[in-house]
């Protein structure tokens, strides 16, 4: 998911295959014969809302930049609150993990992996105890939090891991890989339960909805695909406007949408469960060739979906009106990752090999107002 194109030639991210690597608009066309399958009932996703609303209480957010974390030496690849949002982790082409306090932006790990090529993802378990991390040597690991000991190696996949994330639940990982698949380990036992012969072409990223049953993924061959976690059944095929590369997808925190970046400049909400499919699209950032990450804002009274950008921007879009209300300067090269605090309205970034910081904005204005999770 995020993108390695070109971030070093010794980062392991980009040694092999440069023109897979380079994740630009000219990936393969998308595909369209795979069968699409039938809509999965809506009494399994347990909305906790019905449509996109069509007003909210508008607020212009006031972000601003309070820690800049330094140490990685490579691209930082992807950014992610423990669920607690005690903790921020971040991976980077260097081989490292490391975790930051989001109060203060204090480093409290440093962590070489064992992983051979450079690292592009990473996940918290549910209970924030376990890491695993994505690579492009082909395997995940298990990382003990506590101990900061590696526990476990996840080997199957035969071509990059490009992302991973755990089940709600928290027994299981799923994983996407420029292999063209998709596969849920039952790690505790270190054994794939299942493999999905998910796209054509590479897998850039997977997430599970709300209650486990339901994993999207999305492709280089411009598709989103939605499938039964039990069964292994594709339920669903979602094939967006043009043949751009799928470069990033996640569920809305109630299932309801998914929320999907694609190599054409644009991010589309699409309601699965209708006909209707694509609802609002966001766009005004760059993202032509790079994976970028995309995230959900909703601990205020306003709620946004953010980005980062090929410009070194990061932008931040009303959720209902589409429209730009802040862009983030401060770093000088791609915001490849973005992600945001469960609880509190604070954001923090990652970008490419010129910059290789991570940074940590906030919006102190809303401090007080923050609410419980709405959307």
């Amino acid at each position: 998911m995020v993108d390695q194109t070109n971030m070093n030639t010794n980062s392991g991210i980009g040694d092999n295959d440069a023109q897979m690597q380079d994740r630009n608009a000219d990936a393969s066309a998308a595909s369209r014969t795979f069968p699409t399958g039938v809509i999965i009932p809506p009494a399994k996703v347990e909305p906790r809302m019905t449509s996109v609303p069509d007003t909210q209480t508008s607020r212009i957010p006031k972000y601003v930049l309070r820690f800049t974390c330094t140490g990685h030496t490579k691209s930082v690849s992807s950014v992610k609150f423990s669920n607690s949002g005690h903790l921020l982790a971040s991976t980077s082409a260097d081989i490292t993990v490391k975790l930051w306090n989001p109060e203060n932006g204090q480093k409290k790990m440093d962590m070489k992996v064992t992983h051979s090529q450079g690292i592009s993802d990473v996940a918290w378990s549910h209970d924030d105890r376990l890491l695993c991390t994505a690579s492009d040597d082909t395997t995940l690991r298990l990382i003990d939090v506590e101990t900061e000991r590696e526990i476990q190696t996840l080997s199957g996949h035969n071509n990059y891991v490009f992302s991973a994330t755990f089940s709600p639940d928290g027994d299981t990982i799923a994983s996407s890989s420029f292999d063209e698949t998709v596969r849920l380990w039952d790690y505790r036992a270190n054994r794939c339960m299942r493999i999905f012969p998910a796209h054509s072409d590479s897998v850039t990223a997977v997430s599970f909805s709300l209650d486990g049953t339901l994993l999207a993924s999305c492709g280089y061959d411009s598709l989103c695909r939605l499938w039964d976690t039990e069964s292994g059944r594709c339920i669903k095929t979602l094939a967006g406007p043009t043949s751009s590369p799928a470069s990033f997808v996640r569920f809305t925190p109630n299932s309801k949408y998914l929320l999907v970046s694609s190599l054409d400049s644009k991010i589309r909400l699409w309601d699965f469960m209708s006909e209707t499919s694509v609802v609002k699209t966001y766009q005004g950032h760059q993202n032509q060739r790079f994976c970028i990450f995309n995230t959900f804002i909703v601990t205020g009274p306003t709620k946004y979906v953010a980005s980062g950008s090929e410009d070194n921007l990061i932008y931040i879009w009303d959720l209902v009106t589409r429209k730009v209300v802040q862009t983030l300067e401060g770093h000088v090269d791609v915001v490849l990752s973005v992600a945001a605090h469960p609880t509190h309205p604070i954001l923090a970034s990652g970008a490419l090999m010129k910059d290789c910081s991570v940074k940590i904005w906030r919006d102190d204005s809303w401090l007080e107002e923050s609410t419980p999770l709405a959307y």
